[in-house]
Parts: C-alpha cells; structure tokens; sequence
C-alpha cells in the first residue's frame, strides 16, 4: 500500500489532467480521480489520459465514485464515498481483483467497511478542508488514534488513509498516529512548485513511517 495517495483537484492554474501529471512526476505511484459533479462524457477523456500517465510511472490509477466506468477506463479500483454505491454491491459487480475503497468518519464506518470487503479506509476529514463541501465532522490527531485504537483492540488489519486538508508540518504527527498514510491535493497544488512539493511530501511520509516502525519495534 503507497504511503502517499494524490487526489485530483482542478484549480485556476491546473487541470485535473495537469495535477496528476504532476503528482506522478514528484513521485507519487497512486492518483485517484475526482471529478466530483462531472458528466461521464468530461470523465471519460481525462481518464483515458491519466490511465496512460499511471500506467508510463507504474502507478495505481483509481476512479472515485464511479464503479460502473472502472472496467471500461482499465482504473485499478475505486474509492466510494458515504453517499456512493454500496461496497457490497461494488464488488459484486467488479469482482475481487480491484481495488475498493471506501471513506470513513467513525470506527463503526471502518468496521462496516472491513466486514463489507474494502481493500482500504481513506478516513477523514483530518482538518477542515474546501476541496469538500459536505463535511463529516473533524477527527484530528486524538480521533485518529481513537479509531486504530479500537481496531487494533478488535483485530482489524486494514489500511487506513488519513486525509482532509494535511499539510507538510502534519506530517509527521498524522502518521505517528498509527495510519498508514495520507491523501492529500490541494497542499501540493498551493505550492510554488508542486513537483519539488509532491518529492518533499514523499521523503517525510516515509522518513515519518520509518520512525513509527523503530517507536513500535
């Protein structure tokens, strides 16, 4: 499982296109598009074009929501939101060689997950963030490890994504908290340079994961 997942976004200066071209140069090896609100005919496109950008840099390619275009667009899996298709019903339709993911709020969202078959958790919102426009309520660093807390008590092994509006200076605290990794977007699109961003954020997530594995040893 990748430390860091990038998240599309659309923004004044880039495109969606642009932001995962970037991402993928700066290092990063798992996009997921979101094109929240966005027709099938403006997804199909962009899809297309960022299945073969994944597929150049050897990167995991999902589609958020969209669980009927993951077959025809060749994704890697998808990642369902609360109000998306069921996972049950998810994979029944794909079968299990994608990858299903699914977003969490609380500890009872990610064992219903876990019992339902997800590959893995993106579990927020972190801080309040503007790529979102319904919110589920703020965990930060003490409900994140509430919850690997009780899934650790439970045996729950699954990976879980920190995501929602995480920053650099996050970094390290966020995944002290016993996550997996985190998903970020508009951070890296913020910066100056959003490659150099991308590269930086990769070498603290894996300097922050190697301190958590000697802290856990």
């Amino acid at each position: 499982m990748e430390k860091v997942q990038f998240i599309t976004h659309y923004t004044e200066r880039y495109s969606y296109l642009d932001s995962a071209r970037m991402a993928l140069e700066g290092g990063c090896r798992w996009i997921q598009l979101r094109m929240k609100d966005a027709a099938e005919n403006e997804i199909l496109p962009v899809a297309a074009e960022v299945r073969k950008l994944c597929n150049d840099y050897g990167a995991i390619f999902i589609i958020d929501d969209h669980v009927e275009l993951v077959k025809e667009i060749r994704a890697d899996g998808v990642h369902l939101g609360k109000n998306d298709m069921p996972v049950v019903e998810a994979r029944r339709i794909l079968g299990e060689e994608y990858i299903i993911g699914g977003t969490a709020n609380t500890y009872e969202d990610v064992k219903k997950h876990w019992l339902d078959g997800v590959n893995y958790i993106g579990c927020g919102p972190f801080r309040y963030t503007t790529t979102k426009q319904k919110l589920s309520p703020i965990l930060g660093l003490e409900g994140y490890k509430e919850i690997i807390r009780q899934m650790r008590a439970d045996n729950i092994n699954l990976p879980i994504v920190a995501i929602g509006g995480i920053t650099f200076a996050d970094i390290l605290s966020v995944m002290q908290t016993g996550v997996t990794g985190i998903a970020l977007s508009g951070t890296v699109l913020r910066a100056d340079n959003p490659v150099e961003e991308m590269q930086r954020i990769l070498t603290e997530t894996n300097q922050a994961g190697k301190i958590n594995q000697t802290a856990n040893y």
